[in-house]
């Protein structure tokens, strides 16, 4: 209790202390007014009084009181930062500073360098790298929106977005390298610099660049620089610009294309591939170009791609030469006039998966690619013939009808003669089975009866080069429809044999036909009067024929198994088929009669469907009943694996992939009853690698002095008339070394083989490859380490062979082809390469089309020099330019253009 008084006594205490100094001294003499009565009143009356009176006052209300927009902040969103080493903050400076692999991230800059300084008082961040023994590291690697810079020191400011860069190093789309000693970035969209270098070398030494003072880069944009000089391995060269522009971005762009110059024997002083490219749209672009030559001679070409994602996409190709030789007046004068015109189209299959349309067209003069001064296309240097096709194709769904429309045109070149179908029209039906059961049950011979029908419908010109695109082209057109159907059903005898009943009918509109007449005003060739005349009659006529077929078939196997070695087993597959096939006499129905002299009694027959009239031929003439002889052989081998313990199962091999024979024999004939034996074989060898294929004919029966034949046999089994070997095989160092070779997979499964190309790839005497995607910058090969000391070259062998064999039974039986074609590369280097193609008649004796190709890699630059040394085609031409294609024009060219004999 007394321990309790104590505490309250000792709480007085303290509460009158607190009071007692809480209360003010009061003052001598006269009493101060108390602040709650006197003050408050006058404070409210005179502040007013000013504020109404002074206009300062007023003004301060006015613009800062009521404005309600608030100032921007500087720093507008989080920064974010790293560092390995530390991170020193220093509250007086206000300033961050980062050290060793610091990375700040703010909006959408993203920082990276060695040492990093965020400073909040001034709004800016410095970066640089670090240098120790090893050098200096760790750049500042600068990145904004999808630009990307390195330099070796920066200073960016947040409030003006402004930077100043020191070493600055960036990269521009497509490929072009800016190296700059100085540069002040404006904005996120203009940077100024000072001694910068442009190339599209990515090495830290560059091989070559544009050295200018001042420039200015818009990112995506373009590339405005002021004087230029132009500097390889670090030697200037006397090439200087008084100012530059580099458009930029992956947009196309229109511009002036440089040509190249030369020189020729024949026809002088000349510039090629010269002209503009017009950047159309994202979709179409057109290239004009033109050559002129100091003789006269000139030529243009036109060049346009279009290209529409998921649609389609092809290009167009016309040239038009004009070629002059010697000089107007001399007896050697010549000129010609030659054109091509080319057109690829294609479809994507995603587009329509109904439907699909496509063209490969190739038109022009016989001898544009043999006269022309500036084509370099092997395959139609050496081809007889121009091929074109244009197409169309619909599938009816739901519908077991399609739909195919082509136009095709075929030119040869030696005889200058035009075969064109406008168009061909085909509707097809695929097989049907009418007397199937529910849900397409086929039990029985009757339900697995079969029905197909074809339509052909066509419009034939067949003119010559002279009259092509002419209105004499029309006079001789041909037109008709062919109708074809069949049945067909399938019978199992005997668990083995297969027997195929079927019944074909044909029936043919045509809408010209043949009309012949006794003239006897008609001078013959032998001076004599009267001869038959036949005139092409316009109207509709049709015939119709069929034929009914049986086909009896089986497979016969046998294995022959081994127990040593690797080799575990061979299989013989057999497939004998016997077919009989009868058709009645439709001729005899159809043909006409005319007298051939001035005797009324003399008379010959003639089909109106004849002479060219009909495009599906005539009737069948005479009784056929023929039996139908086949046999084929597949000869294929099962082989172990090396290694008896691997898990690897039994590799198959194919030892034999055909051997077929084919006859047939004809009852209803009175003599040759017998047709000739065709026999076809081919087979692969060395891992696939060797193709080898074989077919021949034999005629069992002899032949008169006129090389007619006779109901006689040969005195030997079979006569060989004709025979054909053909082989391709692909060699390269690889095959040697052990590894794999990816062109062992191109051979499709069902034997044959890709035609290896010994005829080289085509030259483009122009730098267009650089604007190709494969070529730029962005897609780099990967590159190759060179060895100091290098055992192994790299190369290829492509080899094709061909012979052909013919007797007509008259005269001794003799081979009139032989010959061997060859082509391939050699690396010397990983990046000098050697590249041939040619080929030696054997049976005439001579090299054929003979061409050498060396190219050099020159990492940002490109060398090729093409040689062809020898025959009518004799030239050569020479480039060495930047790979990339914003500087395409930087470039040297030189060629001499093969001196052709136009007549």
């Amino acid at each position: 209790m007394q321990s309790n008084l104590s505490y309250i006594l000792l709480f007085l205490l303290l509460f009158c202390s607190l009071h007692v100094t809480s209360q003010d001294i009061k003052p001598k003499g006269k009493k101060i007014p108390v602040v709650r009565k006197d003050t408050l009143p006058k404070i409210k009356k005179d502040s007013t009084k000013l504020i109404k009176n002074d206009s300062l006052l007023l003004k301060k209300i006015d613009t800062v009181i009521k404005d309600t927009i608030k100032p921007k902040e500087v720093i507008t969103d989080i920064i974010t930062d790293f560092a390995k080493d530390y991170k020193f903050l220093d509250k007086k400076k206000k300033t961050v500073t980062l050290y060793n692999e610091a990375r700040v991230k703010y909006t959408d800059i993203d920082l990276q360098a060695g040492i990093i300084i965020i400073d909040y008082l001034n709004n800016t961040i410095f970066a640089k790298g670090i240098k120790d023994s090893t050098g200096y590291k760790q750049r500042p690697i600068f990145k904004q929106g999808g630009q990307e810079s390195e330099q070796d020191s920066m200073l960016y400011n947040f409030k003006t977005k402004k930077a100043i860069i020191y070493g600055i190093k960036t990269t521009q789309d497509p490929g072009v390298i800016v190296l700059g000693e100085k540069a002040k970035r404006v904005n996120d969209s203009t940077i100024f610099m000072r001694n910068i270098r442009f190339t599209t070398s990515d090495k830290e030494n560059p091989d070559y660049y544009i050295g200018v003072n001042k420039a200015k880069v818009v990112p995506k944009k373009k590339i405005v620089a002021g004087f230029s000089n132009l500097v390889i391995a670090d030697v200037p060269t006397p090439v200087f610009l008084p100012f530059a522009y580099f458009p930029l971005g992956q947009k196309r762009t229109s511009g002036f294309i440089i040509p190249s110059w030369s020189s020729s024997t024949s026809r002088g002083l000349f510039l090629q591939n010269g002209g503009y490219y017009f950047a159309i749209n994202d979709y179409v672009d057109l290239e004009l170009l033109g050559d002129v030559y100091s003789n006269g001679s000139w030529g243009l070409r036109t060049n346009s791609q279009y290209y529409v994602r998921y649609k389609f996409s092809g290009n167009l190709n016309l040239s038009f030469e004009k070629i002059i030789e010697s000089t107007r007046g001399f007896d050697d004068f010549s000129e010609a006039t030659n054109f091509n015109f080319r057109w690829s189209h294609r479809q994507d299959p995603k587009s329509n998966p109904t439907s699909n349309f496509s063209a490969q067209v190739n038109i022009g003069s016989s001898q544009y690619f043999r006269q022309s001064l500036n084509e370099f296309n092997n395959s139609n240097f050496l081809s007889n013939t121009f091929n074109s096709s244009i197409s169309y194709q619909k599938t009816f769904v739901g519908t077991p009808f399609n739909l195919s429309l082509t136009a095709t045109h075929s030119q040869n070149t030696n005889t200058e003669l035009v075969s064109m179908t406008l168009p061909t029209l085909q509707v097809n039906m695929n097989r049907i089975y009418p007397f199937a059961g529910k849900g397409g049950i086929k039990k029985n011979p009757l339900q697995n009866i079969g029905l197909t029908y074809n339509l052909q419908g066509q419009y034939q010109i067949n003119t010559t080069e002279e009259d092509f695109f002419t209105s004499k082209m029309f006079e001789t057109a041909r037109s008709g429809v062919q109708h074809r159907t069949d049945a067909s059903t399938n019978i199992t005898l005997l668990n083995y044999f297969t027997l195929s009943p079927s019944i074909n009918y044909r029936e043919v509109w045509n809408f010209q036909t043949a009309n012949k007449t006794f003239d006897p005003t008609a001078q013959n060739s032998d001076g004599s009067f009267g001869a038959v005349v036949t005139d092409t009659i316009r109207g509709f006529r049709s015939f119709r024929e069929y034929s009914t077929s049986l086909n009896l078939s089986t497979n016969i196997y046998g294995t022959f198994n081994f127990k040593r070695g690797r080799l575990k087993a061979i299989r013989h597959t057999i497939r004998p088929s016997v077919s009989f096939t009868y058709r009645p006499d439709f001729a005899d129905r159809y043909n006409m009669q005319v007298a051939q002299s001035s005797d009324p009694t003399d008379l010959i027959t003639y089909s109106p469907f004849g002479d060219g009239t009909s495009l599906y031929g005539t009737p069948s003439a005479g009784l056929s009943s023929s039996i139908g002889i086949s046999i084929n052989n597949v000869l294929e081998a099962k082989v172990a694996p090396k290694d008896p313990d691997s898990d690897e199962e039994d590799r198959k091999i194919t030892i034999l992939n055909n051997l077929n024979f084919q006859t047939a024999y004809n009852i209803a004939a009175d003599s040759l009853r017998w047709s000739p034996v065709n026999m076809t074989a081919g087979t692969r060898l060395f891992k696939d690698k060797l193709a080898v294929n074989f077919n021949a004919v034999f005629d069992p029966y002899q032949v008169d002095d006129s090389g007619n034949r006779i109901n006689k046999f040969n005195k030997g089994l079979l006569r060989m008339t004709s025979a054909n070997v053909t082989a391709n095989y692909s060699l390269s160092s690889k095959d040697f070394s052990g590894e794999a070779d990816d062109t062992q997979n191109n051979n499709s499964g069902n034997g044959n083989q890709n035609t290896p190309d010994v005829l080289g790839r085509n030259i483009d005497p122009t730098n267009r490859f650089a604007s190709t995607p494969s070529s730029s910058q962005n897609n780099r090969t990967e590159e190759k380490e060179t060895e100091l000391y290098r055992a192994t070259i790299p190369w290829t062998l492509n080899l094709a062979y061909s012979a052909f064999y013919s007797n007509d039974g008259v005269t001794p039986g003799k081979i009139r082809t032989h010959s061997l074609m060859f082509g391939g590369d050699l690396e010397l280097t990983p990046k000098w390469k050697v590249g041939f193609s040619s080929g030696y008649d054997i049976f005439n004796g001579g090299f054929s089309f003979t061409r050498l190709n060396f190219s050099r890699d020159l990492d940002s630059w490109r060398l090729n020099f093409n040689w062809v040394p020898f025959g009518v085609n004799q030239s050569y031409t020479f480039f060495i330019g930047v790979k990339s294609s914003v500087l395409s024009d930087l470039k040297y060219d030189k060629n001499r253009p093969p001196n052709r004999v136009l007549f």
